[in-house]
C-alpha cells in the first residue's frame, strides 16, 4: 500500500492518526491495540466531523478524563502552547496542537492564535507536576507491547523533535522535559500514527508541500513567526507555504511524522486512489479543517506502469539510406523503438518524422545521436505515461528445434509470440515455411 498525504490545512499529529484511521479495514483491531497499551489514564474517543460539508474523523485524547490537546514535544516555551502553564489558547484550527513542551516552568500565558488544531480554550491545571525526560519518552515508547517497527518509527519521530527543539533553544537533548499530560497525550498520536502505518501495510509515503499559515505567536519570552521555531527546523527540506489562513497550522508532531514516514513531497502521484482519508481538526473556515490521506494499493506485477520519453524531428533532405542509418544508431544506444510516420511539411514537401521511444536514463544520449545522426537542427521531446503488461520469456522444444516463446500478462489478458529471430533462423534451417515455425512454437 502506498500513501499520499494532502496538507493543504497544515498537519497535527491527531489529524494524520484519524485520516489514517479512516483508511484501517479493521478499525476494531486498531481501538483494541490501543486500549491493551495501557498509557496511563489515556481514553480514546472517535467521532464523526463534518467540516465544508466533508464527513471525517476526529480523534480526542482524554487523560484522567480531561481532553487534552495533543502536545508537541517542546522543551522550552517558545510557541506558547499549553507547557503546564495557566494558557488561554485561541488557536482558530482545530488540528489538536500537540504543543506541550516545558523545561520546568511555570508562566501565565495568553495566546489569540488563529489557529486551534483542535486547541480547547482550557486555563484547567493539568492535575500534576509529573515532568517526564527525554529519554524517559523514549523508554515509554520501548516497553509497549508494540511490533518492533512501530517502536522504531515512533522513537524515529521523538527524535526529530527532540533534535530540533534541543537545535533551537541551545539545550541538550537531555535537559528537554515534558509535562505529564500533554507527553502521554503525544505519545499516543506519535504511536497511533506509527501503528496504523504498520497495520494497513504502506510501503511507500509521500505528501504534499506543508500549509504553515502565516502570522506571529505570543509566549513568556516575546511574539514569535509561524512556523514556530521547532516545526520550521523540522521542516527543513520540506517544501511548505504560507497560504492565507492566519494562524499555526502545522505543529511539531504533524512536522516530525511528516518527516519520518514522507519520501518526498510534492505533486499527487499519477495513480488510482482506492480510498481517502479525512482527519478533522475542530475549528470552522472557509476551507475545509481536514488533512486528506489517499491510498493506493501497490501496482501489481501483472498491471505495472512507468513512463517513456518520447523524441521526435521532421525530415525533409535525407536520403532512405541515411535515415536508415540514424536507425541503426538510435537502437544500438538504448532506443526501446523507432519508427518514422509520413508527413507533409511547408511548401507542399513530402518528409517523414522520425520518432524514438527511450527511458528517461538514456533521454540525453538519445538526443544528442538524433541531432548527429539526421539533417535536424533540433527535436521535440515528451513523457508518456505508459501501462505495460508484465513481460516474461521461456523457451520451447519443437520440431524444429527450441524457440524462444515471450509471455505478456495483466488487465485480464495473456499473451504469447515466439521470437522473430529464432523462427526465422529455424526456418531457413530446415527449409520450412516462417509460418510453420511459428506455430509450432506458438502452439506449445
Amino acid at each position: 500500500m502506498k500513501i499520499y498525504f494532502q496538507c493543504s490545512m497544515g498537519a497535527a499529529g491527531d489529524m494524520v492518526m484519524a485520516a489514517l484511521y479512516e483508511l484501517l479495514p479493521d478499525k476494531a483491531a486498531f481501538r483494541e491495540k490501543m486500549e491493551q497499551l495501557s498509557l496511563p489514564g489515556v481514553t480514546l474517543k472517535y467521532a464523526d466531523s463534518i467540516k465544508c460539508g466533508i464527513k471525517g474523523t476526529h480523534i480526542s485524547v482524554e487523560v484522567g478524563g480531561v481532553e487534552e490537546i495533543s502536545e508537541d514535544v517542546h522543551s522550552h516555551h517558545d510557541h506558547g502552547h499549553d507547557h503546564d502553564h495557566n494558557h488561554n489558547h485561541d488557536h482558530d484550527h482545530g488540528h489538536d496542537h500537540d504543543h506541550h513542551h516545558d523545561h520546568d516552568h511555570s508562566h501565565d500565558h495568553d495566546h489569540d492564535h488563529r489557529h486551534d488544531h483542535d486547541h480547547h480554550h482550557h486555563t484547567h491545571n493539568h492535575g500534576s507536576d509529573r515532568r517526564y525526560g527525554y529519554k524517559e519518552i523514549l523508554d515509554l515508547i520501548q516497553g509497549l507491547d508494540l511490533p518492533e517497527k512501530v517502536k522504531e518509527d515512533a522513537i524515529g519521530v521523538y527524535k526529530i523533535i527532540g533534535t530540533a527543539e534541543a537545535k533551537v533553544h541551545g539545550a541538550s537533548l537531555e535537559e528537554i522535559h515534558f509535562h505529564e499530560v500533554g507527553s502521554i497525550d503525544a505519545v499516543v498520536d506519535v504511536v497511533g500514527c506509527s501503528l496504523l502505518i504498520h497495520m494497513l501495510g504502506v510501503s511507500d509515503v509521500t505528501a504534499s508541500p506543508v500549509h504553515v499559515g502565516f502570522g506571529m505567536i505570543r509566549c513568556e519570552h516575546g511574539i514569535l513567526p509561524v512556523p514556530a521555531p521547532a516545526t520550521a527546523e523540522i521542516l527543513i527540506d520540506v517544501p511548505t507555504y504560507s497560504g492565507r489562513i492566519e494562524g499555526e497550522l502545522c505543529t511539531p508532531t504533524g512536522a516530525a511524522i511528516l518527516k519520518r514516514f514522507a519520501k518526498s513531497f510534492g505533486p499527487m502521484p499519477r495513480a488510482a486512489a482506492s480510498k481517502i482519508g479525512y482527519g478533522m481538526g475542530t475549528k470552522d473556515f472557509e476551507a475545509a479543517n481536514c488533512l486528506r490521506a489517499f491510498l493506493y494499493e501497490d501496482v501489481s506485477s501483472t498491471e505495472n506502469q512507468d513512463s517513456v520519453f518520447e523524441i521526435s524531428c521532421n525530415l525533409d533532405d535525407m536520403t532512405p539510406e541515411a535515415v536508415g542509418a540514424a536507425f541503426d544508431a538510435l537502437l544500438e544506444n538504448g532506443a526501446l523503438d523507432v519508427f518514422t510516420t509520413p508527413i507533409m511539411m511547408k511548401k507542399n514537401r513530402p518528409a517523414i518524422m522520425l520518432t524514438c521511444l527511450c527511458k528517461e536514463e538514456t533521454c540525453d544520449i538519445i538526443t544528442e545521436l538524433m541531432i548527429k545522426h539526421t539533417a535536424t537542427l533540433g527535436v521535440r521531446i515528451k513523457e508518456c505515461h505508459r501501462k505495460i503488461m508484465q513481460r516474461t520469456t521461456s523457451t520451447v522444444k519443437t520440431d524444429y528445434g527450441e524457440i524462444r516463446v515471450k509471455h505478456a500478462k495483466g488487465f485480464g489478458t495473456e499473451k504469447r509470440k515466439p521470437e522473430y529471430d529464432d523462427v526465422r533462423t529455424a526456418a531457413k534451417k530446415h527449409n520450412v515455411p516462417f509460418q510453420t515455425v511459428y506455430d509450432a512454437a506458438k502452439n506449445k
